[in-house]
């Protein structure tokens, strides 16, 4: 079994090395317009401090069924003046086979200071913040925070007492070293989320799985246009 999907596996990828998309992904924007992405992955604003291998588009892809959940959430906090903003979504194989041989050179410690300044950059492994498996390889994991979409504040996105993508327990849900405000921040987006269908993850408060995801044991490795 493991074999035959292996070989099924190796053939999607190749078939899908020329910007074709899987039948169930999409791009995000086409199911609502009002999403706002950042692929921080596909810049240099992020822990490596430069594009990711893979990342040579710019736009946020998914499952329709992730694109469909996210839109659920988008109505609701619409009617709040509220909206999400995508820092990633799905995430090639070969993304996240450059995360590891990055974390591998121990060496490379230019956004140390801001992303990982508590954990020596060798144990980014042992602790779980690196892996050679991502769930958004599957098409349905978004990291994600809220933005004010009306008033003076208009796209500006709310304290969440904590960056995105930073390595320590400041990251965490429950952390409770920030202010009432940023926990409720907190609480507000990840509330919408479960109500929609998802699934949070506790050590990264941006960071959410559909929890009937279609594609639950597959990792992708085709680049979209």
């Amino acid at each position: 079994m493991y074999w035959k999907s292996s070989v099924c596996f190796f053939f999607l990828s190749l078939w899908l090395g020329y910007g074709q998309l899987p039948d169930d992904f999409i791009n995000l924007q086409k199911v609502d317009s009002t999403l706002q992405v950042e692929l921080r992955y596909a810049s240099s604003n992020n822990f490596m401090g430069r594009k990711v291998k893979g990342y040579t588009f710019q736009k946020a892809y998914g499952t329709k069924r992730l694109a469909n959940a996210l839109l659920k959430v988008q109505n609701k906090l619409a009617q709040q003046g509220l909206g999400l903003k995508i820092y990633d979504a799905y995430r090639p194989q070969r993304a996240v086979d450059n995360f590891v041989a990055w974390a591998e050179q121990t060496e490379d410690t230019l956004q140390k200071e801001k992303y990982y300044p508590k954990i020596a950059k060798k144990n980014l492994f042992q602790k779980g913040y690196i892996a050679r498996k991502s769930g958004h390889s599957r098409g349905s994991t978004v990291d994600l925070t809220l933005i004010y979409i009306e008033g003076p504040q208009k796209n500006k996105e709310l304290d969440m007492g904590g960056s995105w993508d930073y390595f320590g327990e400041r990251s965490h849900y429950a952390y409770t070293h920030i202010s009432d405000a940023q926990k409720a921040n907190r609480k507000r987006l990840r509330t919408l989320m479960i109500a929609s269908g998802f699934k949070p993850y506790e050590k990264e408060w941006w960071h959410f799985t559909l929890a009937n995801e279609p594609f639950p044991n597959t990792y992708f490795d085709f680049i979209p246009e």
